[in-house]
């Protein structure tokens, strides 16, 4: 009788020791490594990485394999994930390091132009479109499960060099849930997955925008956690509102009704000056162009603003691009724009 031999199990420091090594040895040779670190037990906490995560849990054909690839890219055993147009290279930790290749089919163009027809007069801005300040309709639209953004499983081709004889092993889990991770850094990663420029989204809506000013409003994580039901941190718990006195005198209390609390805007300017646009183009270091990018204007209307004086009579949905624009910080307009090809920035 012979006895399969099962291979000696290896600490998870230890794993990750060896695939540091392995990796400072590919990085000294001239790889750019790009490891997924998680923060706690919560993959993803931005609209599009929670999404992502979302949508995979929907389909039965990875359910057993999802739950050990969570364990696996949350020990930090994805030491690497590469995501380029239609493909995902990873290296991820077991017993060996392993490689992890998916391929991701393109999106249909008429799939494309009916995303782009769905969300047209809809997405305020660039930044709107990357920070997840999305309307209700617009996220519907890219998360649909069938006609959306994200790929089905006929569209995503999967292989491992380890000897699971599984589609879906672990380390191909464990990227998939690192491509989640990746898009709260880097939400434009997506368009560039599926083989589309999602400038394209942003130039629909503004061809439709003056016919169409529907009122746009961030998605509260508390609706995010009831559609997609995924791991998002819970907020403390508001306290109930005192109760007062009827007053009828008669020793009954009745609750004070409570307003519902507005979703949280960036401050806005009291008054949007000439001054103010040049003042934030010296401060960020942009030009006229990147600026005009940013806001979603012409380059013309940026010269015609830092030309006159005193208050800019703006539109609203400009005057808070510009609001949004004056909140971020230099790093995060810089992220904004490097999410763009340098022509399209004006650079």
């Amino acid at each position: 009788m012979s006895w399969h031999r099962w291979r000696p199990y290896v600490p998870v420091a230890s794993r990750r020791a060896r695939a540091a090594r392995e990796m400072d040895a590919l990085r000294r040779k001239g790889r750019d490594i790009q490891p997924v670190t998680i923060a706690g037990r919560t993959i993803a906490r931005t609209f599009w990485g929670r999404a992502w995560c979302a949508h995979l849990e929907k389909f039965s054909d990875y359910a057993n394999r999802l739950p050990r690839g969570r364990t696996y890219v949350c020990n930090g055993s994805v030491c690497h994930l590469e995501i380029s147009r239609g493909r995902i290279m990873a290296r991820v930790s077991g017993s060996k390091l392993y490689t992890v290749d998916i391929t991701i089919a393109p999106l249909p163009p008429a799939a494309w132009e009916s995303v782009k027809r769905r969300c047209a007069g809809r997405i305020g801005s660039l930044l709107e479109l990357l920070q997840g300040k999305l309307s209700s309709e617009v996220m519907a639209v890219v998360t649909d499960r069938d006609h959306g953004l994200f790929p089905g499983p006929r569209e995503i081709s999967l292989s491992c060099s380890c000897p699971d004889w599984a589609e879906m092993c672990k380390h191909v889990a464990a990227a998939m849930y690192g491509v989640g991770a990746r898009l709260d850094e880097k939400p434009e990663l997506l368009f560039l997955l599926r083989g589309v420029d999602h400038m394209e989204l942003i130039a629909a809506d503004v061809a439709l925008a003056p016919a169409r000013g529907k009122a746009r409003a961030r998605i509260a994580d508390a609706d995010l956690a009831g559609v997609f039901g995924i791991d998002i941190d819970a907020a403390p718990a508001a306290r109930a509102p005192a109760a007062r006195k009827d007053s009828g005198g008669n020793g009954r209390t009745r609750a004070r009704r409570q307003r519902p609390a507005a979703p949280p805007a960036p401050p806005e300017p009291a008054a949007i000056t000439g001054e103010t646009i040049r003042a934030l183009r010296a401060r960020a270091r942009l030009t006229q162009a990147q600026l005009a990018f940013l806001l979603s204007v012409s380059r013309a209307a940026i010269i015609r603003w830092e030309r006159t004086p005193g208050p800019l009579g703006l539109q609203a949905r400009t005057r808070k691009a510009c609001a949004e624009a004056l909140a971020m910080s230099d790093h995060e307009i810089r992220q904004v724009l490097n999410a763009v090809p340098r022509w399209r920035r004006g650079t």
